[in-house]
């Protein structure tokens, strides 16, 4: 037993080191009601997050292009020591009855990640969340505010982290991305 712990300790330590871990299970929060893929395709702007080690540069951004009914292109950029990088993934609705929960995956060999969407108007903004679980006993999770433009204002960002919290999810660590310079550096 001594092993396993060791062993799950040395493979899980480095994926939430830079994470937001909490002790016991994920949290079931509430998703957008009679959720619309269709209306949520398109750009979106990455305003705030809980931090990321996948998510390092600035001008974040990801586009949404329907590519099924039930399935869309996911296309993530940001610019990391002056380079535009890009990343292409797939998303999936896993559960017809509840398309607000999305599986995305970026790669063939790792397994679809939870991107529930918790609220959008789809012309504005968008609070996103996910988790996993580590053996139940403590989650790592990650929470994005997004929006159609790069900025928002400060009232909107707050009352999007008051819905995070609501639905017990803690963004105290929250923060804003960088999102200035884009359009001169692209």
């Amino acid at each position: 037993m001594k092993v396993f712990c060791v062993l799950v300790v040395g493979l899980v330590l480095p994926v939430i080191r830079a994470q937001v871990p909490h002790w016991g299970p994920c949290p079931d929060p509430a998703v957008q009601p009679a959720f619309s893929l269709k209306q949520f395709m398109g750009r979106w702007f990455e305003i705030a997050k809980l931090p990321a080690q996948f998510e390092k540069g600035r001008c974040i951004e990801t586009n949404f292009t329907l590519a099924t009914d039930n399935s869309v292109r996911v296309v993530s950029s940001e610019i990391l020591k002056g380079e535009l990088r890009k990343i292409e993934g797939i998303g999936v609705v896993e559960d017809l009855k509840n398309p607000a929960k999305l599986g995305i995956s970026y790669s063939y060999v790792l397994p679809y990640s939870p991107y529930w969407i918790l609220s959008t108007d789809y012309v504005n903004t968008a609070l996103v969340y996910s988790c996993t679980d580590i053996l139940r006993l403590f989650h790592v999770d990650f929470a994005w505010i997004l929006a159609r433009t790069r900025t928002l204002p400060d009232a909107t960002v707050e009352k999007a982290k008051e819905a995070f919290a609501t639905n017990n999810i803690d963004v105290s660590r929250m923060i804003p991305s960088r999102q200035q310079g884009c359009d001169k550096t692209l």
